[in-house]
Order: C-alpha cells, then structure tokens, then sequence
C-alpha cells in the first residue's frame, strides 16, 4: 500500500525539479546590447549617423527615436514606444532637451541606465527655462510662428550650435532642425529616472546652448560618470563621435557592476 504513495511523492519531486531547470532566466540578464537614442531640440536623428555606425560596427542594436516635438508628452509616447519594441536591456541616451525625455521615459524596466549629451537632467518641478536663467548659455537666436513653435535662426546657427562643424554641414543642419513645440521649454519631470538609474554625463565644455556650469549642476546631482570635451560644442554628437560612442559603451559595458 505504501508504493503508490511513494510513486506520487517521487512524480511531485520531479515535476518541481522540471520546473526549477527549465524556468526562464530573469528578464534582462543579458548583457546590454541595445542602445535607444533621443535627439534634442533644433535638430534631429540624422545627425547621430557617426555615433550610430560606431556603435553598430561593435556589435550594438541602435534604434534612432524621431519624436514629433510636438509636446512633452507625445515625445515621451514615441520614446516609451521604442523602448517597449525591446527584446532586452537598454542604455537610453538624451541630448539637450531630450535629457527632459530620458528623465521621464527611464523608470520603463527595458531602461538600465540613462547617458546624457550635453542634455537637461530636469528634477521634480524644474524646467528647462527656468534653469536656463539660472546658469545662462550664450546668446541664442530663437525664432517663433505664429502657432507657437520655434527653431534657431538658421543664418545664427552654425556659430551657436554648430561652431566646430564644417561651415557646410553646420548649415546642412540649420536647415534640416525641426521646429518644436514653444511649450516644451517649461516641460516638468514627474519622477526623475537618474535618482535611481546609474547615469553618465557628458559636458561640452565650449557649448553655448547650454550653460557647460548648468551641465556640471546635472552630472554632479545625478552622480553620474562623467567626462569633458575641450572644445566641443552643443553638437558634440556631432564633432566628437568617438568620445560620445565610447562613453555610450562604457554604460553598457558597467550598467550591471
């Protein structure tokens, strides 16, 4: 009379067992392959071509956010679209406004750490104008329309955001910026991802978008890993490829250490 119980205890010990070898593994325990990346205001992904075929020569996934800069809200929806299309881990990156994106659209889970370009890395109730009057970038020749969205004056931008482009593609860019939504500039950031997320910080030492002081402000209050570029402008993405895909990979590579 005892066998069948016995056979029952044993049939129960192996379905457990089966259960515990043939589990899935935690999602996103893979290394990090994938790379997501926001542009900022006054441009769009196209200039990211270098950093891109950078990183995808060394073996990354790169996928180029085109939000519509319509509104915080919808660039943060396109952003989050990407990352839910994810079949694993990312490091999200952000350059200028898009900072104000990675801040809010990095609490999604595909999100491992965050790399900020030159960008805002907004807290709770800031903005990026009233920071901007706090640590004061260089002059800036913004033009509106008449349905309140606005864009750098193109005859002005090769000196203020594009100062160590070639002339030619500096004003290839001019004229390829996308107009944003005026109100993206008083955007607010309900729960800052870098408050919890590892970050690493990118300071362009000669910008005159950004206060490179009010860059400095961000990195250090995020205590994010952070590097410096003599000479580099607002458009360091686009100057300095190298630097800035090297610094992407470093997240990567220690996003899990």
């Amino acid at each position: 009379m005892r066998f069948p119980a016995l056979r029952s205890v044993a049939a129960q010990a192996a379905a457990t067992l089966c259960l515990l070898t043939t589990a899935a593994p935690p999602a996103f325990a893979a290394p990090v392959k994938n790379i997501v990346v926001v542009h900022g205001a006054f441009a769009d992904a196209a200039g990211w071509r270098p950093v891109y075929n950078i990183l995808t020569k060394d073996g990354y996934h790169v996928t180029l956010v085109q939000q519509p800069l319509t509104s915080f809200n919808d660039d943060v929806t396109a952003t989050k679209r990407v990352l839910t299309s994810l079949d694993g881990p990312c490091v999200l990156v952000g350059h200028s406004y898009a900072g104000a994106i990675i801040s809010e659209a990095g609490n999604d889970d595909h999100v491992k750490s965050l790399v900020y370009i030159t960008a805002h890395a907004l807290d709770a109730g800031e903005t990026m104008a009233d920071n901007g009057k706090k640590f004061p970038g260089g002059p800036v020749s913004i033009v509106g329309s008449s349905d309140n969205f606005v864009h750098l004056k193109p005859a002005d931008y090769p000196s203020q955001f594009a100062p160590d482009l070639p002339r030619a593609q500096a004003e290839f860019e001019a004229n390829a910026q996308i107009p944003l939504a005026a109100s993206e500039f008083s955007a607010q950031v309900s729960d800052p991802a870098w408050k919890t997320k590892p970050s690493w910080y990118m300071v362009a030492k000669a910008d005159k978008i950004i206060s490179p002081d009010l860059q400095r402000m961000y990195a250090a209050r995020a205590h994010a890993k952070t590097v410096e570029i003599n000479g580099a402008s607002h458009a360091v993405f686009e100057s300095h490829p190298r630097e800035v895909a090297a610094l992407i990979e470093q997240a990567a590579q220690q996003s899990d250490q």
